[in-house]
């Protein structure tokens, strides 16, 4: 980190720097024959510290009016984490409860439970980057891939707004992949997928899913918040007829994301806790080294500049103050002596 200022010209008034050391700092005395007293070096020491107060002062107050700051720069380290793409469902049925219901006193809907744990297992995690998706009638950009941990913790905030319609998880899965298509760092990456049902994928949709994960390889982890009495993703089908992405969507998206030769997991959790035990494992596993850039912003110097300026223009104010206080006291006696009557002078 190096320093730089806003304002390089008014570094030429550094010039008057050199006043202090050729002007004197207190003033004169009439009293004749200094010359014979000896070197006192508490005074020699006070003479020097009111100079350097002075072009402290100075140079101070000119580096602080030229916007002195350190520059921003980025710092290459390594740590353990993960490049994270978060993939919302955000379709109405997310806004009811595990128990299919509107939340009640003290009941947690889908999403909000989510947001809670999601939010708890990224604290955990201050190395990553994350992206945030979203989907419901279609796919919804919202954050991409960042380091700051701030805007990914307001996107994640917002997950528990109302919900729209559908869910056309196929173009949310499209949207998550291609997060990763300007990522060149090598860092091991990961879509978690937080979702309480699925639909059809179109067969379009899901040849352009094979081909991406092709081109850039990602894990794939689905937290699918499972509804009490809906469907699960591992039950089998009554009828054979009955086996088909209609009529099992579910059973059907994690058929598919299994056949698309990446790491995938499914965690099925029925409440917050199963929620909270499948974002846990989620996290254990995601700790592979990954080397990152840290930015250190632009600090400003010139509030510490100006209270440098401020400080050494005290003490040269000070020094001036006891100047003439002592000044004042060899100067009254004349006056008393002159004042007192004649018969006292006479016999002084």
């Amino acid at each position: 980190m190096s320093m730089a200022v806003d304002q390089p010209l008014l570094l030429a008034l550094l010039v008057f720097c050199l006043l202090p050391l050729v002007a004197r700092a207190l003033s004169g005395t009439p009293v004749p024959g200094l010359v014979a007293v000896p070197r006192d070096g508490l005074s020699r020491a006070l003479d020097v510290a009111l100079k350097t107060a002075g072009v402290v002062a100075i140079a101070a107050l000119v580096l602080g009016l030229a916007g002195l700051h350190l520059t921003s720069q980025s710092v290459t380290r390594v740590g353990s984490g993960a490049h994270l793409v978060l993939l919302f469902d955000r379709s109405a049925s997310m806004d009811n409860t595990f128990a299919d219901r509107q939340p009640g006193q003290g009941e947690e809907s889908k999403s909000a439970a989510a947001k809670r744990l999601i939010t708890e297992f990224l604290a955990r995690r201050p190395r990553d980057r994350i992206g945030v998706t979203a989907f419901s009638t279609s796919p919804m950009p919202v954050l991409p891939l960042t380091d700051h941990h701030d805007a990914v913790a307001a996107a994640v905030a917002a997950i528990d707004r109302p919900g729209l319609a559908l869910t056309d998880v196929g173009r949310g899965l499209a949207l998550a992949f291609s997060t990763f298509d300007r990522d060149g760092s090598g860092a091991a990456r990961a879509v978690l997928l937080v979702s309480d049902g699925a639909a059809v994928i179109d067969l379009r949709v899901q040849a352009a899913l094979r081909d991406a994960v092709k081109r850039s390889p990602v894990r794939i982890y689905w937290l699918f918040l499972r509804t009490a009495g809906s469907a699960g993703i591992y039950d089998k089908p009554r009828e054979p007829g009955e086996d088909t992405p209609q009529a099992m969507p579910e059973r059907h998206l994690n058929l598919f994301l299994g056949s698309l030769g990446v790491p995938y997991r499914a965690f099925e959790a029925g409440s917050p806790q199963a929620v909270a035990d499948a974002i846990a494992e989620i996290d254990r596993q995601e700790t592979a080294p990954l080397t990152y850039v840290e930015r250190i912003p632009r600090r400003d110097l010139a509030r510490p500049a100006y209270a440098l300026a401020t400080l050494a223009t005290a003490l040269l104010l000070i020094a001036r103050l006891a100047e003439r206080g002592l000044g004042a006291q060899p100067a009254s006696r004349p006056r008393d002596a002159a004042r007192a009557p004649a018969h006292i002078r006479r016999a002084a």
